[in-house]
């Protein structure tokens, strides 16, 4: 069999500097090729993963959302109950001292006397009442004159009903500073 001859048309005996650069930048290219496409596929993939985790966040948020949308007739409920509790608090520190003016008017009334109207507000007390004597109406407002608690009494509107046999009154009372003072203080709070 003949022997096979090889033709080489590049000497490598006498390889030039510019055949050793041009092998160092083919060799140097395929490596950044090679490199690059490893680049581009891990963030393919990468993309990939982020997507997945996309998704487990969007179908976790609609799940929070359904426990949500279900908790919220229970939230406005205790919400509610809050605002009310935080209401009946803050009447208990000041309302104590009302409740008390109110059973001392209502004491200090003799028989023949019928409330229409026991109004306070901070600073005033308005009674609107019937009365069926001047002698109880006189007892009830020098009763109310001489309490701690009220300041001045003054006597704002008599009507005389004769076909009925009543008076009407109404009486404006101003309160003390203790009891402002003491409605501020919890107001403020």
């Amino acid at each position: 069999m003949p022997k096979k001859a090889g033709i080489n048309l590049l000497s490598s005996k006498h390889s030039s500097f510019l055949e050793r650069f041009i092998n160092w930048t083919l060799t140097i290219g395929r490596v950044v090729v090679i490199l690059t496409e490893l680049v581009a596929l891990s963030a393919f993939l990468y993309r990939f993963s982020l997507d997945q985790q996309l998704i487990d966040l969007h179908s976790k948020i609609k799940q929070e959302q359904a426990i949500v949308a279900y908790l919220k007739d229970s939230e406005a409920t205790y919400r509610n109950l809050q605002d009310r509790l935080s209401v009946a608090d803050n009447f208990s520190q000041i309302g104590e001292s009302r409740v008390k003016i109110f059973k001392d008017i209502i004491a200090f009334a003799p028989s023949g006397i019928i409330f229409d109207e026991l109004n306070l507000t901070n600073d005033r007390l308005r009674i609107n009442a019937s009365v069926y004597s001047i002698s109880s109406l006189s007892s009830f407002v020098n009763s109310i004159k001489k309490y701690d608690q009220i300041d001045k009494v003054l006597i704002d509107k008599i009507q005389n009903k004769a076909s009925v046999g009543i008076l009407t009154v109404t009486i404006n009372a101003t309160l003390k500073n203790t009891l402002k003072n003491k409605a501020y203080a919890t107001q403020s709070r």
